[in-house]
């Protein structure tokens, strides 16, 4: 079994979509759109098969994002050397997105840092 891929609302999706392409190297297909609802969505797929789909409809409500809320709380990118986590973030750095912590190696042997992206949403890069 695996799974199959993760999603999650955005309120800007044309924002997400340019921050996933540009910093993780991301492929996204063609905007979905009902029209019903108002639901647009994009499918990004990563280079070892990894796919994330971000959504945006009309009747979304935004709540706090606390790094300690029940619920999913981050995303994980392995981007294969430790060389490469200390680029990847001093690239979001210069961008302006908020590094929470690293690069480092943590208490349980992992080489990461952890960012915030776009909408305060927090990503873990690691090797």
């Amino acid at each position: 079994m695996k799974i199959a891929h993760i999603a999650m609302y955005v309120n800007d999706l044309e924002l997400n979509k340019q921050f996933f392409i540009q910093f993780f190297n991301a492929k996204s297909n063609d905007q979905y759109y009902n029209a019903q609802t108002g639901l647009k969505t994009y499918f990004l797929t990563f280079d070892e098969g990894a796919v994330l789909e971000i959504m945006s409809r009309p009747n979304m409500t935004d709540g706090d994002k606390t790094l300690t809320r029940t619920g999913l709380t981050h995303m994980a990118f392995s981007v294969g050397s430790t060389d490469k986590v200390d680029l990847l973030t001093k690239e979001l750095s210069v961008a302006g997105y908020s590094i929470l912590s690293g690069p480092r190696t943590t208490g349980d042997g992992y080489y990461e840092s952890c960012v915030l992206g776009p909408e305060n949403n927090q990503i873990e890069i690691t090797v």
